[in-house]
């Protein structure tokens, strides 16, 4: 083989199963719990997402009545960085995947 021939072969293509799982929009959903006082809940989403007052207040209520909220949406890798974060201040967060988009 000359060198010529070398530069010009493409790589093969490898398939990665989970490669499509990593991609795409995910949820940050926060889940209620019984342990957090409710201003402590928006403080938390106040310092890590830098949301002002009304945001926080409206994503912590949503906790409080319906039990979860979805906090962030956007690629995966930052989602699980969130949910570590809030994990980190001893909230209860899961990832989603958003089916809807």
């Amino acid at each position: 083989m000359t060198v010529d021939q070398a530069q010009t072969t493409p790589a093969p293509v490898i398939e990665n199963a989970e490669a499509p799982a990593m991609v795409g929009p995910w949820k940050v959903v926060v889940l209620n719990d019984p342990v957090n006082l409710m201003s402590y809940v928006v403080l938390v989403f106040r310092k890590v997402f830098g949301y002002n007052e009304s945001t926080a207040r409206k994503h912590m209520l949503e906790v409080h009545e319906q039990g979860r909220s979805i906090v962030w949406c956007g690629l995966r890798e930052q989602a699980e960085h969130f949910a570590f974060v809030l994990q980190q201040w001893h909230l209860t967060a899961i990832l989603e995947r958003n089916e809807t988009d």
